[in-house]
This record gives C-alpha cells, structure tokens and sequence, in this order.
C-alpha cells in the first residue's frame, strides 16, 4: 500500500511516469523504507497503463463486494457514557433520599414511636 499511495501521489503531484527511484525517494523523505522487490513489480505492473482506467475498475470491483456491515459500529463508546449516566442516576437517587421534610415516617406519625399501630 504504501508504494501505490507514493505513486499515486507523485501522479498527482505532476510526475507522468513515476520510476522505483522516484517511488522510493518519496518514501525516504518521510522515514519510510521501500520493499526493491515488491516496488519494481508495482511499477511493472503499473506499466504502459492508463491510471484513471484502472481505478475505474477497481471502482467496479469495490462495488461487487458490497457493504452490508452498517449496523456494528456504535458498541465501542457505550462504556463511558454508560458510567456517566450511572453517575447521574446515582445523584437523582440521593437528592430523592434527602430531606423528605421532617418528621414524616412510613406510618404518617409525626414523631417516631407516636402513633397506634
């Protein structure tokens, strides 16, 4: 990939016919090494071939595979929310705990112990 990619780019960036050498100095510029042997079969590869030709095909390729695997995308966040909102149920319960005012009791005396039961 990352021959193809410098490739690409120097055909981008004006050069008509990038060679190996032109390839793997663009490499080097950016602290990266280049396989000799798989760059020389890109470039023979690449040879005497209309680019936008073949990325057209690749298009038509791309597009065969299909892309149904829409819907796995989302799981990976859940955890910090999940604990942000536990968080927050937690406050709602203890500000719900709080001062119920005064003294009610679960019987509806006034006073702990002051009713008939």
């Amino acid at each position: 990939m990352k021959h193809i990619a410098a490739y690409l780019l120097l055909k981008l960036g004006g050069n008509d016919a990038p060679s190996a050498d032109d390839v793997s100095t663009a490499l080097s510029a950016v602290g990266i090494e280049s396989d000799s042997e798989s760059l020389s079969k890109l470039i023979a590869d690449l040879e005497g071939k209309d680019l936008g030709e073949l990325l057209e095909s690749g298009n038509a390729m791309l597009a065969s595979f299909g892309g149904g695997g829409g819907g796995g995308g989302g799981g990976g966040a859940a955890g910090g929310d999940a604990a942000e909102e536990e968080e927050e149920e937690e406050k709602k319960a203890e500000e719900e705990e709080m001062d119920l005012g005064g003294g009610m009791d679960m019987f509806g005396g006034e006073e702990a112990g002051g009713g008939d039961y």
